[in-house]
């Protein structure tokens, strides 16, 4: 987040006609690419790190495209997005890491992270899949058309805070992202 604060104080600044401080954070934005590159890639399972000094998966890292930290088709974002299939999808949905944490290992699927994929899951081309866990996610809806924090990936029983804000707008954002355009429709 350090690199995309940076990076869009620079088009900020751009867009404001501010060269030197477009220089300012374009420079330092670059400083922290760099950093990030070499310490959380991991060339020996061809994917990005969620820490420097481990092989940490956590679904925060398919936001590298939303933060417009890695394209869809760099070969860098695919390996990582693999890893965090293959190690953190349950079924239809994503646990945020498959850690110890504070509260022991995690049992439930974090919404937010199952939008995360599905736009991943689009913008890499896989739009069929993208489409069908959309309308999966779409059934565990309430009846008022809301979702929770969390959902247990093997009852499909949704849990913590209700409703979810993060969970709401990861809705919309793929909703909005898997639509037709208004141009194609006559």
């Amino acid at each position: 987040m350090c690199w995309a604060a940076c990076d869009r104080m620079a088009n900020a600044a751009e867009a404001l006609g501010l060269t030197e401080k477009r220089l300012y954070w374009s420079e330092r934005a670059a400083r922290i690419r760099e950093r990030i590159e070499t310490a959380a890639w991991r060339e020996d399972g061809r994917l990005m790190s969620a820490t420097f000094d481990g092989d940490v998966l956590d679904a925060s890292l398919l936001q590298l495209l939303d933060l417009r930290f890695l394209s869809p088709d760099d070969q860098r974002f695919l390996g990582t997005m693999a890893a965090v299939e293959a190690g953190l999808r349950r079924g239809s949905h994503m646990l945020r890491y498959a850690a110890e944490d504070d509260f022991g290992m995690p049992e439930t699927a974090f919404n937010v992270c199952t939008f995360w994929f599905i736009e991943a899951l689009q913008l890499t081309g896989r739009s069929a899949d993208a489409r069908a866990l959309f309308e999966e996610m779409l059934t565990r809806r309430t009846g008022a058309g809301l979702l929770s924090e969390d959902i247990d990936p093997v009852t499909g029983e949704l849990w913590g805070n209700y409703p979810q804000t993060y969970s709401l707008v990861g809705m919309i954002n793929c909703a909005s992202l898997l639509s037709r355009p208004w141009s194609s429709i006559r």
